[in-house]
């Protein structure tokens, strides 16, 4: 899951990004509303938290374009505005939650969470792939029953192959969808997290071709 978070206060941003990056989310951040909303029209994300006194362009605006953008991402505001009618608006303009300053930064995670989860209301929160079964909502693999053990990361990284399992995957795309933008695509990073990732799937079903890397192209699974 990739999050966009929009905060000019830089120490709130940063233990944003520290807490939400222990959940395994992927994470890109703006300080005022015109980045937020150059962001949006280049990356997709699945939510975005907006704060609203932003500058260059205040939040209620940045949540107007946004929603002009694309309308299935997630948005929740966040604001020391305590006034009903602010978040009435907020939430007429689009906005799926409205949290206000100051909040516990356990309640953040937790409505994100809900809010992600919406989505498997209408849509399957299990996808099986032969022998395989990716649970979207507990972020887990299981192999003919057995839990493969994963770190986050490596989640990220096979829940995105086998979500795609009828084409070649990049290496780019598993940047972009795995970490942010900001990642080194020259960094050994993704290859060490594919290499433990592989080492585990061959000791859970003895074989060594889950992932097959296609040569100058990207990475494949095959289940």
């Amino acid at each position: 899951m990739r999050l966009l978070l929009v905060e000019d206060e830089s120490q709130l941003l940063q233990a944003y990004v520290k807490g939400l990056k222990q959940d395994g989310y992927a994470i890109d951040t703006a300080k005022d509303g015109e980045s937020a909303v150059e962001l949006c029209s280049i990356n997709t994300y699945d939510l975005i938290v907006l704060d609203l006194n932003l500058p260059r362009l205040h939040g209620i605006e940045v949540l107007k374009q946004i929603r002009a953008l694309y309308q299935a991402v997630k948005i929740i505001i966040v604001s020391a505005n305590r006034s009903i009618e602010q978040r009435v608006a907020g939430l007429d303009l689009g906005a799926n939650d409205y949290l206000t300053k100051p909040f516990d930064f356990q309640e953040l995670r937790a409505r994100i969470r809900a809010l992600l989860r919406r989505d498997f209301l209408s849509s399957p929160n299990t996808i099986a792939v032969g022998d395989f079964v990716l649970d979207l909502n507990l972020r887990e693999v299981t192999f003919r029953g057995q839990r493969i053990l994963l770190t986050l990361k490596e989640y990220a990284l096979l829940a995105v192959l086998i979500q795609n399992k009828d084409r070649i995957v990049s290496s780019e795309e598993l940047l972009e969808k795995c970490w942010n933008e900001e990642a080194d695509p020259f960094s050994e990073a993704m290859r060490v997290h594919i290499y433990a990732l592989r080492k585990k799937l061959n000791e859970a079903t003895r074989r060594d071709d889950v992932i097959i890397t296609v040569k100058g192209a990207g990475y494949r699974f095959n289940p």
